[in-house]
């Protein structure tokens, strides 16, 4: 992610065609989560090329290998977790625990349609719908994170 890549007023990630898998450019919703978390990191790199610099060179970007180094020093196991794992969980969450369409979250990761009409017709970005699914993420993903910080007390008689 590069600074110049983020539209603040539309809160939102604008990835260009070179980037891409599909070659095509890209649009990622920001909750404002997210823009805050930016906002916070924007002192620290904001005069840098990129967001998320790599430890070794500032005019390079943090590598798969430090994102999968992160988890480790957190006591994420590579059995448990890895960087892209994060797209594989919110795929399974958005759809099983949220409910929102199949086709926006596919969309909303980039992927490809599998029909080949589809592909050649279909230029819905359904941008609007994943702008709210991305907020209703980032909520869930702070009520997951309120909810594992909350004290565990037992209550009860416990006499002799």
């Amino acid at each position: 992610m590069e600074w110049a890549e983020i539209n603040w007023e539309k809160q939102e990630w604008h990835i260009p065609k070179e980037k891409m898998k599909t070659k095509a450019p890209h649009i990622v919703p920001l909750s404002q989560q997210t823009i805050e978390i930016l906002e916070g990191i924007k002192p620290l790199t904001g005069y840098r090329q990129y967001v998320f610099t790599s430890p070794r060179s500032p005019k390079r970007p943090m590598s798969d290998n430090g994102v999968l180094s992160a988890l480790r020093r957190l006591g994420i196991p590579k059995e448990q977790m890895t960087g892209h794992g994060f797209r594989a969980m919110a795929r399974t969450l958005l759809d099983e625990e949220l409910d929102y369409k199949i086709e926006w979250i596919e969309c909303q990761l980039a992927h490809a349609v599998k029909d080949a009409n589809g592909r050649a017709y279909n230029r819905t970005t359904y941008l609007k719908q994943r702008k709210e699914m991305m907020q209703s993420w980032a909520d869930y993903l702070d009520k997951l994170n309120a909810e594992a910080l909350k004290p565990k007390v037992l209550s009860g008689n416990f006499g002799n």
